[in-house]
């Protein structure tokens, strides 16, 4: 089983499943007046589709092997580490702006520019949460 898009869908099926029977304990609602559950159900029952489908394509496409790239996992888990400490202490701004610029160095290319639009656009999406949905982040 070293084939990395089956390997892929089936964790994706398992975190849909974690989180989608985690949400049935709650409150589901109706669509025009939904309760806390009905959006992590459908967002689960999404992502089962999007595992489902993609444990089916496994079987059609020439297998991938599987590796490991220790020094990449070392990057992203610090980035997040950052991203957690600095929105707690400083704020969610400077978190989201180390977030990329420290996980960017676990791809293959780097460039400034392209961290600055993610940034840019990951700060857009906060403060549309922030201002539009009524959730208390501290970006400021």
């Amino acid at each position: 089983m070293n084939n990395l898009n089956l390997i892929r869908g089936l964790f994706l099926i398992a975190i849909a499943l974690v989180f989608g029977t985690t949400s049935l304990t709650y409150h589901i609602g109706q669509f025009n007046r939904s309760g806390p559950g009905l959006f992590p159900l459908l967002v689960s029952c999404m992502l089962l589709a999007i595992g489902l489908v993609t444990v089916v394509r496994s079987r059609f496409v020439p297998p991938v092997p599987m590796t490991y790239n220790f020094k990449n996992i070392a990057v992203i888990l610090f980035s997040l580490c950052a991203f957690a400490m600095l929105s707690r202490y400083v704020n969610m701004l400077v978190g989201i702006v180390a977030l990329v610029f420290c996980a960017s160095y676990a791809g293959k290319t780097y460039s400034v520019s392209r961290n600055i639009k993610i940034t840019a656009g990951l700060i857009a999406v906060a403060f549309i949460f922030r201002n539009l949905l009524g959730l208390n982040l501290p970006l400021l």
